[in-house]
């Protein structure tokens, strides 16, 4: 019973189509219940839907996120939304996202594509509010101005994915109804605050994902990551907790069916 919340299956580095099922397969032989797959652009939009609807154990959500913004158009905001409106429809489609806010690669911080960045995230929470969906955000260097939009346009909640900020910023996202995702950054032992982080918040905010196939967990790097990979990622959070594997399983896939309604609707 684990739930991969964050995995970008239709990535260049799963090596095509054959890849992806046996992925997505193995992950299922490990336990692997369901896998989110978010989309990144206007470009692969329609790949996550129709790699959700051929793997038995994947979703999807729809959103552009803040490494593609700089290349991003207007245009592409009216084409989520509706992309958005159709998928409503599709009972694999469970968020947007992945869509956020990037200040660690350099020029992203200032000018203009800060200002970009802010434009594109604030539009797509609104559609997030206007559809009653939760969001999968991207929070690199990034927390305190995403944390300000979130207090101005109220949306359903959703998961901080691959959370690396303070322990009073992860209470400011629980409490405005989100998850923090935690993923192989949380394997290595000098991640001292992520691990710190893992054990002292409470276990209903906690969400497991890969971010595959990015992040891999320590034993794996830097090799790329897969979805396979959550119940090992999950031993190193109930080690850290002093949990059994199976409670720690259950908890945190109830926290990201708790986290996407519609994903718990599915199972």
């Amino acid at each position: 019973m684990w739930i991969d919340t964050h995995c970008h299956l239709d990535a260049a580095e799963f090596g095509g189509e054959q890849a992806q099922v046996q992925a997505a397969t193995a992950a299922a032989q490990q336990g692997v219940d369901w896998i989110v797959i978010p989309a990144v652009e206007r470009a692969n939009f329609a790949t996550v839907a129709t790699l959700a609807a051929q793997l038995p154990n994947c979703t999807y959500a729809l959103g552009i996120h803040p490494l593609y913004v700089p290349q991003a158009e207007e245009a592409d905001l009216q084409a989520l939304r509706t992309a958005i409106a159709a998928a409503m429809a599709d009972p694999r489609f469970v968020a947007i996202g992945e869509i956020g806010l990037d200040f660690f690669v350099p020029g992203m911080d200032s000018g203009p594509l800060r200002e970009k960045q802010e434009h594109f995230y604030v539009e797509q929470l609104k559609m997030a509010r206007d559809f009653d969906l939760p969001v999968l955000l991207h929070v690199r260097r990034s927390q305190d101005i995403l944390l300000k939009h979130l207090r101005r346009i109220k949306v359903q909640g959703g998961i901080a994915h691959a959370f690396n900020g303070s322990f009073q910023q992860a209470e400011a996202f629980i409490g405005l109804g989100f998850r923090l995702g935690f993923g192989g950054a949380m394997t290595f032992t000098r991640a001292l605050q992520i691990r710190r982080l893992a054990v002292q918040l409470p276990l209903a905010a906690l969400v497991l994902e890969t971010d595959a196939p990015d992040m891999s967990p320590a034993w794996l790097h830097p090799q790329p990551n897969q979805p396979q990979q959550i119940p090992r990622i999950g031993a190193v959070l109930a080690e850290l907790r002093g949990m059994a594997l199976p409670d720690l399983a259950q908890a945190t896939a109830a926290n990201a069916r708790a986290a996407l309604p519609r994903l718990a609707a599915l199972a």
